[in-house]
């Protein structure tokens, strides 16, 4: 059995980039925030750090993870970019966007990281706390979300603390994220398809590219042969079940049964909230926005409430929406 850490927690001031920055040299792993949620860093480069993040999430080690850099010049030495990728480079980089390319010649990666296959997600983020340490760290750093595998995904330093303190060596609590799902996920693999609906809506990528994305790949655990012959996964967030919380979650739930908890949405209550062990609003004026933003503190909230289980609300598909649906189905999937 794996002893137990003194994990520490640190502010997000002036001096968290050369800290973190020091403990990902020496093999460590540090939460830190970005504008989706808060990522579990280590050196990418590093075989026996990424087997250590793997153990510290329980994350099973066929699940790839998502290689974060600090502009698209350090992308370019990981992956090769086509056309598409470029535009798509260009136009929403640093921001909530990963993109699955082709291994560049001598990627650094460990080939734990991406477990084994002859692509590599990678992503630049935009957060300032995670930009500062990625370039004072000056390497890739592989950074899934800092929870324990399947569980919802963190938006505060203490949602990390809960689920991995004692695991893992540093937490810089830099706040609330501000988008609150992560990234979306596209292939450019040949035509551009979405693998995970995300922070980025599909209307503002098809824009960039000015054409419609492509079907899915749908390589997951629910159908592994669907894209091809390989038994896992490409990209992360493509498991069936994920996002998930101990309660047991309905969706689109348009009245509440006594002794459930409500994750509400809009302005027009639920037949029957007022029976609710607890309540919770994504948005209560209905802005898809601030429901995303919103999403994870509250299952987490909800979650701890002792309800028998909860009831989501109908959520409209469209923006944002479509991450927040694809959040809730796979939570719901257990």
């Amino acid at each position: 059995m794996t002893a137990l850490l003194a994990t520490r927690m640190a502010k997000a001031d002036a001096m968290a980039a050369a800290d973190a920055a020091r403990v990902l040299a020496a093999g460590g792993l540090v939460a830190f925030p970005t504008e989706t949620v808060y990522g579990l860093g280590a050196d990418a480069t590093n075989g026996p750090a990424v087997a250590r993040l793997y153990e510290a999430k329980g994350r099973p080690a066929f699940n790839p993870l998502i290689a974060h850099v600090a502009d698209i010049a350090d992308a370019e030495r990981l992956a090769r970019f086509d056309a598409d990728a470029a535009r798509l480079a260009k136009a929403f980089w640093p921001g909530p966007l990963t993109l699955v390319l082709p291994k560049a010649a001598g990627c650094p990666v460990a080939e734990l990281a991406t477990a084994g296959l002859d692509t590599i997600a990678v992503r630049v983020p935009a957060h300032k706390v995670a930009r500062d340490i990625l370039v004072a760290f000056g390497k890739p750093v592989v950074a899934p979300s800092a929870n324990r595998s399947g569980h919802v995904s963190p938006t505060r330093a203490e949602h990390v603390e809960a689920d991995l303190g004692g695991g893992i060596d540093l937490i810089i609590d830099g706040g609330a994220t501000p988008v609150g799902v992560e990234s979306t996920i596209i292939a450019c693999l040949g035509e551009p398809v979405m693998l995970r609906p995300g922070g980025l809506p599909r209307a503002a990528i098809e824009r960039a590219l000015g054409r419609s994305l492509g079907h899915s790949l749908g390589r997951s655990l629910a159908d592994p042969a669907a894209a091809g012959d390989t038994d896992g996964p490409i990209a992360p967030g493509m498991l069936a079940t994920h996002y998930a919380p101990r309660t047991r979650l309905r969706l689109n739930a348009l009245r509440v049964a006594a002794g459930e908890a409500l994750l509400a949405f809009g302005p027009v209550p639920a037949e029957g909230a007022e029976r609710a062990a607890c309540a919770l609003n994504l948005s209560a004026r209905g802005d898809l926005v601030e429901a995303a933003a919103n999403l994870f503190a509250h299952l987490r909230a909800l979650d701890a409430a002792g309800a028998g289980a909860i009831a989501a609300m109908p959520i409209p598909r469209e923006g944002l929406g479509e991450a927040i649906n694809d959040r809730l189905e796979r939570a719901a999937a257990r």
